[in-house]
């Protein structure tokens, strides 16, 4: 192991420095996203957070995968553990209901810590839904190719106000 200081810190300790590197790896993007919104507006901010978004989070979920030594085709059950270990998920109140009945999973984001930290700062809301379309789906592909996903609300489309946003993921066969 690279940092051997890593050994020596109890499993509290361990979890807190993850949720701690969490909030750490949000507020860069956050940083790096209004330094262009405020520079050179909304629209360039988007373009440049949907080309990161693209390559990201196929990154994050192989690695997630490989950790939970998932099968190439993970399927739902997949891809409701893989959600789980995001860096979003130590920041983000969301649920995740699977019916396998019907084939679907569907990601419900109750608290958005992005969203929060715009409205405590007086800023508009990210309208996000056009890179999640890129993040949700891309990381879903990553986990089974056969998953396709699509947006139920986000803004700046929000259909569900009882949620930040919610996508629903189906497994095709």
């Amino acid at each position: 192991m690279k940092n051997e200081i890593l050994r020596s810190l109890s499993k509290e300790e361990l979890i807190q420095l993850i949720e701690d590197y969490s909030k750490n790896w949000l507020a860069m993007d956050g940083v790096w996203f209004q330094s262009i919104e405020r520079t050179r507006g909304m629209d360039e901010a988007m373009y440049h957070d949907a080309e990161a978004w693209r390559k990201f989070t196929v990154i994050e979920a192989k690695r997630i995968k490989a950790f939970l030594g998932l099968p190439e085709r993970a399927g739902l059950n997949g891809l409701a553990q893989a959600l789980q270990f995001r860096f979003y998920a130590n920041l983000n109140e969301a649920d995740i209901i699977l019916d396998e009945e019907k084939k679907t999973l569907v990601y419900h984001t109750r608290e958005c810590r992005v969203q929060r930290a715009r409205e405590r700062k007086g800023m508009p809301f990210h309208p996000c839904k056009a890179v999640g379309e890129i993040e949700y789906a891309g990381f879903a592909r990553t986990i089974d190719d056969r998953i396709m996903c699509e947006c139920i609300s986000c803004f700046p489309d929000v259909t569900d106000p009882s949620c930040c946003c919610a996508w629903r993921f189906k497994l095709e066969e």
